[in-house]
């Protein structure tokens, strides 16, 4: 979920929704929507591995295809998805694919109190997948070759900056990151494989204290 003012100039006439240019999401039903952990892993399977149908996406979600169907068609409702109708086999096993690959939401200080307890609710859902993520990883370590465990892990850093040195800090950071984000499997080098990334920016600091 990248952060709009990241968009570089090169993604600026990109459609909206699309990598690098992040579609805002400011509208809380749908933000409640998506704020489910099994529509969470459909629509990035769907983004990353789609299209994809419903039995498919069920595997992925740990539901039945009925369960699946039914969440698809939530997501499809505030037009996060859309049955491939070109790529039907017949009139029953529909492809869905993902109609946006990057989504942000929660930035605008003045939005209201309706969507940001539905985008802190999405949040929270995301960071407990995070969490979930990085756990199995450390259960598993030791499994992985020496290499990958060499170059995963986390790294915690203070910074002092201004709003505008930290807004120039995430700018930077989403334009390399898009470098490396090869949605489609030919643009990857032999041996890429998927990593999560999560870059997080907390204040650490009491608002109420003086500037």
């Amino acid at each position: 979920m990248d952060d709009p003012k990241a968009v570089s100039a090169q993604a600026v006439k990109a459609e909206p929704g699309s990598p690098g240019n992040p579609l805002e999401i400011t509208d809380p039903r749908a933000l409640r929507a998506l704020a489910h952990p099994a529509r969470i892993a459909i629509l990035q399977h769907l983004v990353l591995d789609g299209p994809a149908t419903a039995t498919e996406c069920a595997v992925v979600a740990g539901l039945s295809p009925s369960a699946c169907s039914y969440h698809l068609r939530a997501l499809a409702r505030y037009g996060f998805v859309e049955e491939e109708l070109s790529e039907a086999a017949d009139g029953r096993h529909r492809p869905w694919r993902a109609r946006m690959v990057s989504i942000t939401f929660g930035r605008d200080p003045d939005r209201p109190e309706a969507v940001r307890a539905a985008g802190r609710m999405l949040l929270e859902t995301y960071e407990a997948e995070v969490d979930e993520l990085r756990a199995v990883y450390r259960d598993r370590e030791a499994e992985y070759p020496p290499q990958w465990q060499a170059a995963a892990g986390t790294r915690m850093d203070v910074l002092h900056v201004t709003p505008a040195e930290l807004t120039e800090i995430r700018a930077r950071i989403g334009r390399l990151l898009e470098d490396y984000e090869r949605l489609n499997p030919q643009d990857r080098p032999p041996g890429a494989r998927r990593v999560a990334t999560v870059v997080d920016f907390t204040p650490w600091f009491d608002p109420g204290a003086d500037q």
